[in-house]
């Protein structure tokens, strides 16, 4: 059930000078899409009735398919901050994404994919916290804009000004998502020139998902705000450190909130199930590279070099 209400949203938009509101989802390869509304058109997204083509969207259906609907998570609205000084503010709404009758959750839609996993642990009483440790590495642009492969800095880890010219990028990134109402834990250089680093407190695995995606689109936002170019591929650079994502990951009761996987009497104060659950990870591990490393660059910081 959703923590914010419609009329709690229009409320809000109103009052805020919101005129445009985007609708945004993922495609198959990860890629945010969205759609603009006008703030007239806001009560009919709110209640599903936005529909847009999908078979111009990559892996989704055919041209008979082509209507799907929109469907927004109430808990995803924010209003952007790098918008707020002007007149015609821009909020946004993160949506799943349903097929032509409206009614059946698209088996394509990553948000619909994890759902269904988050039902299943649901159905075995567990619930699922996820914490990433996001890295992206700044880029210089040249007079037009466009991104060389120079970094904007020459930095190591934790380094800091003069040498860490990011440092004002960085810092203007955390300040916007903590507008959002992210909880910002630490923000660092990392250990390669021009890479960096920001973590955020963990929440459920969907509302992490979420944030992920929504600090990408923040990162790269203000990254241009400033006149660089940020990048979250994996090997952007031969011969220094690439980019990851630790993922910090927590099982619980539903019902007790308890951590199922600690043991204070383990050997490592580890219980059963969390080792269960490793070997649940390393016997999928193949399997999982198909989502954990997509692309041929991605294997390219796999390897020394």
């Amino acid at each position: 059930m959703s923590k914010i209400t419609k009329e709690q949203i229009l409320k809000e938009a109103r009052e805020n000078g919101v005129e445009f509101i985007r609708l945004q989802f993922t495609d198959l390869f990860g890629i945010m899409k969205n759609v603009a509304i006008t703030l007239s058109q806001l009560e009919k997204a709110l209640n599903n009735q936005c529909m847009f083509d999908g078979s111009s969207i990559d892996g989704f259906v055919r041209i008979d398919e082509s209507d799907m609907y929109l469907h927004p998570d109430y808990d995803t609205w924010a209003v952007f901050p790098w918008r707020k000084h002007l007149n015609a503010q821009t909020g946004r709404l993160i949506c799943s994404v349903y097929k032509t009758d409206n009614v059946t959750p698209f088996e394509g839609d990553p948000r619909n994919v994890l759902q269904r996993v988050i039902d299943k642990a649901a159905d075995m009483g567990y619930g699922f916290n996820v914490g990433p440790e996001c890295e992206f590495f700044l880029f210089n642009t040249n007079e037009d804009g466009v991104p060389t492969l120079e970094t904007n800095d020459k930095a190591g880890y934790f380094d800091l000004n003069p040498i860490d010219t990011g440092s004002n990028c960085r810092r203007d990134i955390c300040l916007a998502l903590e507008e959002m109402g992210y909880t910002i834990e630490a923000s660092h250089h990392e250990v390669a020139r021009g890479q960096h680093e920001i973590d955020f407190q963990f929440g459920d695995v969907m509302t992490s998902a979420d944030r992920v995606m929504t600090f990408k689109h923040v990162v790269k936002t203000y990254a241009t705000k400033h006149g660089l170019h940020a990048t979250f591929m994996p090997k952007p650079v031969e011969g220094i450190c690439g980019s990851g994502m630790h993922t910090n990951m927590s099982l619980y009761d539903l019902k007790t909130g308890k951590n199922i996987f600690d043991d204070p009497d383990g050997e490592l104060g580890l219980s059963e199930k969390a080792y269960n659950f490793i070997a649940g990870i390393m016997a999928h591990v193949r399997g999982m590279c198909v989502f954990s490393n997509p692309t041929v660059n991605s294997y390219k910081r796999l390897v020394p070099g």
